[in-house]
């Protein structure tokens, strides 16, 4: 039965049975505390930075008159 949704079911089943109900939260959890980049959230200055600076270079064209 592997790769059936019966048998995924029946492996979550066998999972929770084994190493308790909240397994699935715990494997979620351990894999966001694993991340090491954080990007603009780790970073508020950098992101105040780097937002000014695509601020400042337009892509548009400049009107002539």
């Amino acid at each position: 039965m592997a790769g059936t949704k019966a048998g995924g079911k029946k492996a979550a089943a066998t999972n929770k049975t084994k190493y308790g109900t909240d397994f699935y939260a715990k494997i979620g959890a351990a894999g966001g505390k694993l991340g090491r980049t954080g990007g603009f959230y780790a970073n508020r200055e950098l992101a105040r930075v780097a937002g000014a600076k695509g601020g400042r270079i337009s892509r548009r064209t400049k009107k002539t008159v």
